[in-house]
């Protein structure tokens, strides 16, 4: 009797602590069904609409319903009834490791004829994207917004409220118009990776819609609330659309083709923790900040064009990273996929001249290759093998006595298959 009351009493808590999404998970799902094409509805057949009216809920539902329940559980945790990971980001390695585990399995049912039991880990997958980027799971460590509203105090109407449950709670539709899903990779670890990615931005842009939520709650604007949501779901449906369409590409093995080089400046590093850089990543040489995409911040307050001397004469480069001496940045590699890493590492021709910088490259904590420059020295490419490397590290050593002239640039860094 007392095991049965514990497990009713977690059953009434857990999940309204880590709900993110409510009903609108039927809508965002729906939405991300409704771009499939039609060889893929076809197949899916009577699942396709238990997808969005049933099987999207199932992580929510673990103890009400068991019999769908081990379709959101893992071989790995064993006795673990609700995945904390299917609804709160945590560190990329470990939802990178969920995210190939359901997707594996729904491809494997695919293959093997097993519709039903594809859709329900499809719903699983779909819940983890949606729940990521909810509005009101977007404050690591915050899920019930008491911080935040030391920051931002609420109204007099809202103070005595937790501010989890209005904020993302609606009855709303969600319609995505002429969206075309993307694949997302020819291989389960590669598509699962680049879903992670995906979902960063789903998560960000979340961010973006969560202070305007809470302000039209003070304010008791309905309508204003229902805007910035659905700014949140939109974002949410086009993820899973692509993670449904490659799935089921997957299973079906009908894989159209995609660009063999994949950029990584725009991929967040593992010491970007819960993607945003913490204090303790900062640096202070060349100046004052912490890497940046696409730019380079002269005297660290004006961003400029990243550019870099070739032998062939200056160039401007449109995608890369700016960095500071020490700090590396370490980025995740999905196994079994890429066979190469490229990089240009130069120095700024203007504000590095006088620099002198070591540019390293290091997989799972060994180096691959090293190289040392002076800012009067031309650009190099730098390129290495990651086979078999799960953890690829950048890394800039100051070797000048004016550690003020760094300003050191990673150009075009690129996986190749």
């Amino acid at each position: 009797m007392t095991h049965r009351l514990a497990l009713l009493l977690i059953a009434l808590m857990v999940p309204r602590l880590l709900f993110g999404w409510g009903q609108p998970h039927h809508a965002i799902t729906r939405a991300a069904l409704e771009t499939l094409p039609g060889w893929q509805k076809e197949w899916l057949g009577t699942e396709l609409k238990a997808l969005g009216d049933v099987h999207c809920m199932i992580p929510d539902q673990v103890y009400s319903d068991k019999a769908n329940a081990k379709y959101a559980a893992m071989d790995s945790r064993p006795g673990e009834v609700y995945l904390q990971v299917l609804h709160l980001p945590t560190v990329q390695t470990e939802y990178l490791e969920v995210m190939t585990y359901f997707m594996e399995r729904a491809v494997t049912a695919l293959r093997e004829g097993r519709s039903g039991d594809a859709a329900r880990f499809m719903g699983t997958m779909c819940h983890q994207i949606e729940d990521y980027g909810s509005p009101s799971h977007t404050m690591p460590g915050d899920n019930q917004f008491t911080l935040l509203q030391q920051f931002l105090p609420p109204s007099d109407g809202m103070k005595d409220k937790l501010m989890h449950g209005p904020i993302e709670n609606g009855d709303f539709m969600v319609s995505l118009g002429g969206y075309q899903p993307r694949l997302l990779g020819t291989s389960v670890n590669e598509a699962a990776w680049r879903l992670m990615h995906r979902v960063h931005e789903g998560i960000l842009n979340a961010r973006s819609t969560t202070i305007p939520i809470m302000q039209a709650l003070y304010a008791d604007d309905a309508a204003t609330v229902t805007k910035h949501q659905l700014r949140a779901a939109v974002v949410d449906a086009q993820i899973a659309a692509d993670a449904l369409y490659t799935i089921l590409c997957l299973g079906a093995q009908k894989l159209p083709e995609m660009p063999a080089p994949v950029a990584i400046d725009t991929f967040w590093p593992l010491e970007a923790e819960k993607l945003h850089y913490p204090q303790t990543q900062f640096f202070s040489s060349p100046y004052w900040g912490h890497p940046r995409i696409g730019s380079i911040l002269a005297g660290g307050t004006k961003a400029v064009s990243l550019k870099l001397k070739l032998e062939s004469g200056e160039k401007e480069f449109a995608h890369g990273i700016s960095a500071g001496m020490g700090k590396p940045l370490t980025f995740v590699l999905p196994q079994g996929v890429f066979r190469r890493f490229t990089v240009r590492a130069g120095l700024h021709p203007e504000l590095g001249a006088k620099g002198r910088v070591e540019f390293t490259i290091h997989g799972d904590g060994k180096p691959l290759t090293s190289l040392t420059l002076n800012g009067t020295d031309a650009a190099q490419k730098l390129e290495c093998e990651v086979s078999g490397v799960s953890q690829l590290q950048l890394l800039l050593t100051s070797r000048s006595l004016d550690s003020k002239s760094n300003y050191a640039i990673w150009a075009e860094p690129e996986l190749l298959k």
